[in-house]
């Protein structure tokens, strides 16, 4: 089974990756991996919120070893390699926010702006740390782990902890990259629940 049977996934000729400066120097990868919301907002659903109604989703920071678009493998603690024959088309923290973002509109109903667009209007932003996103190949699991921090107009900050693990059957791109997916929305699903409508 492909990987591509599973969850979408971005194929990109080559010759566009290598004109774009995408790739810099090597073989460029057949096909690259994304991440897609179980969960979307239907199409030509109108959407509006009052003054301070809506939320910024920002772009979780990481940390350097998930700050590429290679999959970490957790050997141990002190031990990271990467997965190979695994490539994103984006690093993981973009990929997750745009999944953490539809998950909490289609979930909540409310408007959820991208930071990048708007600014000054959300009401409440949500921020955080991707702080693991790849297999462990001991306990033959994927983990995905983000911390979240929910700042809203004339609140406390409010910060918690989720993550999900999935199990895989093989140590391939085939299996690990759907199950990293799952995992993915199962922690957007989780945090969309925690802040609520």
């Amino acid at each position: 089974m492909r990987v591509a049977s599973v969850f979408k996934v971005a194929a990109v000729p080559i010759l566009a990756l290598l004109a774009a400066g995408c790739l810099g120097g090597g073989s460029a990868p057949a096909e690259l991996l994304t991440l897609t919301p179980a969960q979307t907002v239907p199409a030509g659903e109108a959407r509006s919120a009052g003054a301070g109604g809506a939320l910024a989703v920002l772009t979780p920071t990481v940390a350097r070893s998930i700050n590429t678009r290679r999959i970490p493998v957790y050997v141990d603690p002190i031990t990271i390699e990467y997965l190979v024959n695994a490539t994103y088309v984006e690093e993981p923290n973009q990929l997750f926010r745009r999944v953490l973002a539809e998950t909490i509109a289609a979930r909540t109903g409310r408007l959820v702006l991208d930071p990048g667009n708007f600014t000054q209007e959300a009401g409440a932003t949500l921020s955080g740390q991707l702080l693991q996103f790849g297999f462990e190949p001991a306990r033959m699991e994927v983990v995905v782990s983000y911390e979240a921090a929910i700042a809203r107009t004339g609140q406390d900050l409010q910060t918690r902890r989720f993550e999900a693990r999935v199990p895989v059957t093989t140590q391939t791109a085939v299996t690990i990259a759907p199950a990293l997916n799952q995992a993915a929305n199962q922690v957007a699903g989780e945090v969309a629940d925690w802040i609520g409508g």
